[in-house]
């Protein structure tokens, strides 16, 4: 008997579909279930504070009934971290206040960022853009957080991505530095700017998810005429969430005046030739190795509002030397002000 493709795909369809809902079903009781072990462990705890190493000893003796009875999942470690579960989120008592879409997985990577504000920016991020858990600990290892409110105007002690056209603001989704670890290119790189364009196309995927929210490709190379002369953008992308193109440059080596005014001209020809009635101003993204910061002060770039200039890196930095990097772009963000 021949049966139609159509109808086995629909069939399959529809058990995928169930297997998911069970999962996520599972998930979601499942983190009610370690949170509310957390809160009682911490009650139980509190009542029997008097008696020194109490918290201790109660944590190795749970571990021990509940392993022989359930299995593995409890051990001392387990347990110590549903109790760290309830005490950094104590407000998930109601299911709707659990991000379904995440993991327990992805709540113990969260659980180990000591910054408030970054744990809550990394659960919504996480949630709405659909981050698997190996995309949200490089994110977090790379400091993904930091890297965005290093080139933001805003407060330097808090970051909100909007989530809403309207409050879109350029600065808040562009990060300094990028890091491009995941072209896994040897050292040293003495590659072209050309052939480095062509890494980062090889490995669009990665590096949509280092541009971060809302960003889509348009074209590599992508030629721009007037009357008389054809010029050629490297890389050109629109961001639904802010309603514009966004224009890249890549250079190899330190920015120069001349990479400004070229930039600067690509961005005015763009809203001149590409842009519809219904975007919103182009932005332009220079993105080099090294920063002349004397350059960046007397350019049209310091107080140009749709002109940015970032540093990439092609190799993961030590955590010093990111902190370093961030905390010496947001220093130069606040003698601006």
């Amino acid at each position: 008997m021949n049966i139609e493709p159509v109808f086995i795909q629909e069939i399959k369809a529809i058990l995928a579909k169930a297997r998911a809902n069970a999962y996520r079903a599972i998930n979601v009781a499942m983190l009610e279930a370690y949170w509310q072990i957390g809160k009682r462990i911490v009650e139980e705890e509190q009542q029997g504070a008097a008696r020194a190493g109490y918290g201790e000893g109660l944590i190795k003796a749970l571990s021990k009934e509940l392993s022989a009875e359930f299995g593995k999942g409890f051990s001392v470690a387990s347990l110590e971290n549903f109790r760290k579960f309830y005490l950094i989120f104590p407000s998930l008592e109601k299911s709707s206040a659990l991000r379904r879409k995440l993991s327990w997985t992805h709540y113990r990577s969260i659980m180990r960022v000591e910054n408030p504000k970054a744990r809550d920016f990394y659960l919504q991020e996480a949630s709405e853009q659909n981050w698997s858990t190996r995309q949200l600990d490089r994110n977090i290892q790379s400091f993904y957080y930091e890297r965005l409110l290093s080139s933001s105007p805003n407060d330097q002690e808090e970051l909100e991505v909007p989530t809403t056209n309207l409050s879109a603001i350029p600065a808040d989704f562009i990060k300094d530095p990028y890091v491009f670890e995941f072209l896994n290119i040897p050292e040293p790189f003495q590659a072209s700017e050309r052939e480095l364009e062509s890494f980062l196309i090889e490995h669009l995927q990665q590096f949509l998810l280092e541009l971060g929210k809302g960003f889509s490709f348009v074209g590599r190379q992508f030629r721009i005429s007037t009357e008389g002369s054809h010029f050629y953008i490297d890389l050109v992308f629109y961001n639904y969430i802010l309603k514009c193109f966004v224009l890249f440059d890549l250079k190899i080596g330190s920015l120069s005046h001349q990479d400004i005014g070229q930039m600067d001209m690509y961005v005015r020809m763009f809203d001149d030739l590409k842009r519809q009635t219904d975007d919103q101003p182009t932005i332009g993204i220079i993105l080099c190795t090294e920063k002349d910061h004397t350059v960046v002060k007397y350019s049209i770039l310091d107080e140009h509002k749709q002109l940015f200039a970032s540093k990439y890196q092609l190799y993961l930095p030590t955590e010093a030397e990111l902190i370093a990097e961030i905390e010496r772009e947001k220093a130069l963000i606040a003698q601006k002000k």
